[in-house]
């Protein structure tokens, strides 16, 4: 099974690191208050930074060692090569259902 790790930036600032075969599925279980305890006391802003090609252990194995950064490290990492969220990002619109964000400027006229 293919494992991601992620980080999601909350209403509050802080950064979530987690790990989990369906990052979307997992977003929106955090938004839903259905997913870690962390999120009972903010809501999560937006996914920041996905991981893949792990295994479970390895997966585990790289969270703990995200958690363990300093948040200055966390964000450098959050702009390095390794990012694989790419120009997808999912964050929470007003409404707190999760929308999808691919890259691309939405045109208004």
């Amino acid at each position: 099974m293919n494992w991601q790790v992620y980080i999601i930036l909350c209403t509050d600032d802080s950064l979530y690191t987690g790990i989990t075969v369906d990052v979307v599925r997992r977003f929106n279980q955090h938004g839903d208050k259905q997913g870690a305890k962390y999120f009972r006391g903010r809501q999560p802003k937006q996914l920041v930074y996905v991981e893949t090609g792990h295994d479970r252990s390895s997966a585990s194995k790289r969270e703990i060692v995200i958690k363990k950064l300093p948040r200055l490290e966390k964000l450098q990492l959050l702009a390095s090569g390794s990012n694989e969220a790419g120009s997808i990002r999912y964050e929470l619109n007003e409404g707190h259902s999760p929308r999808r964000h691919e890259g691309h400027e939405e045109k208004t006229e």
